[in-house]
């Protein structure tokens, strides 16, 4: 893919079946947005800011052709898709699914619709563990430190619990995994 830019991608869903929901966006992503090249472990962590259910976390790896704001608007679209249906009320509540930009390359931007590099990701152990599964060195453009230097100085003291559970990066991803059986016989007979 030429002209593209690798993007970090957060996603966490705390409500309805969570782990399909992740799923379904990470096609969604793949579909609209670009290249899925590597998702992360999927962590379990309490609701962080707000009372509320387990939140499912990971992230993604997503090779775009896409500038930063078509990028978060594609995001959202998403995210209505899965059912999100975001408040005007302050404050963090329970979704269906969450995803935010964490990094667009090396880019830092900040304006009314959207900051990058994420301004809270530093403070967030549900990021950054994720992220570093798949970005342990990648350097945060304005605070230098990688990944692993972030969550050693992460002030978040939350328990995340790494799941089993294994997301696939595309549909013939999942289909490769996929064991077949066959059955063949006399036509009518049985």
């Amino acid at each position: 893919m030429n002209n593209t830019t690798d993007t970090y991608i957060s996603i966490g869903s705390n409500l309805g079946n969570r782990l399909e929901t992740i799923q379904e966006a990470i096609f969604l992503i793949a579909k609209n947005i670009g290249i899925v090249k590597k998702c992360s472990k999927v962590y379990e962590c309490p609701s962080w800011g707000f009372s509320g259910e387990n939140f499912l976390n990971a992230c993604l790896h997503v090779q775009t052709k896409l500038p930063p704001e078509e990028l978060l608007i594609n995001l959202i679209e998403i995210e209505k898709k899965l059912g999100r249906e975001r408040s005007t009320n302050n404050g963090y509540q329970s979704r269906t699914i969450d995803l935010d930009i964490i990094y667009y390359d090396k880019l830092i931007q900040e304006d009314s619709n959207l900051t990058i590099p994420h301004p809270k990701l530093q403070d967030r152990l549900f990021v950054l563990k994720p992220l570093a599964d798949i970005a342990p060195q990648f350097y945060h453009p304005t605070l230098n430190k990688d990944t692993r230097n972030l969550i050693q100085e992460c002030k978040d003291k939350s328990v995340l619990t790494k799941t089993t559970y294994t997301l696939f990066c595309n549909k013939k991803e999942l289909l490769a995994t996929a064991q077949f059986l066959s059955i063949e016989g006399n036509i009518g007979a049985g």
